[in-house]
């Protein structure tokens, strides 16, 4: 009689240890083969090393939260922050309200200037992110 399918070494059904985790010989996971197991790569392969990275350093926007300010005073305290940011820096608005208007005076006053990304769409703060483009001038004093 041949043993069956399921009695053949490496066939049929599967250890307890097999099935438990990632395959051991996955080089996806596999921590020898220059990665930690996380399958992202590039973490140096759990040698202590830093993980790759382009040479640039980490830059966070730093944020104007006005919520706590008195509505008429929002406007004002924005638009001087954006007339500081020099070519290519920027900043993360966050609002209670959509800002609509604001974001209309910004396009009047700057026409042009400053790339905008919504971030958040409510329901309680509203972030967007302010970006003056690289090759933007400061607007002219008046």
């Amino acid at each position: 009689m041949s043993p069956s399918a399921s009695d053949r070494p490496g066939q049929g059904h599967r250890t307890a240890q097999a099935t438990a985790g990632p395959d051991p010989t996955d080089i996806a996971t596999d921590a020898s083969a220059g990665g930690c197991g996380c399958g992202a790569g590039g973490c140096g392969g759990g040698d202590g090393a830093a993980p790759a990275t382009s040479g640039q350093a980490l830059n966070i926007d730093p944020r104007l939260d006005v919520r706590d300010l008195p509505p008429r005073q929002r406007h004002a305290v924005v638009l001087s922050a954006l007339e500081g940011l020099a070519p290519g820096g920027a900043l993360v608005l966050v609002a209670p309200h959509a800002p609509r208007p604001l974001l209309a005076e910004v396009e009047q006053k700057f026409a042009g200037q400053f790339e905008i990304e919504w971030l958040q769409s409510g329901p309680e703060k509203w972030q967007i992110r302010l970006a003056r483009r690289a090759g933007a001038a400061s607007p002219a004093v008046s």
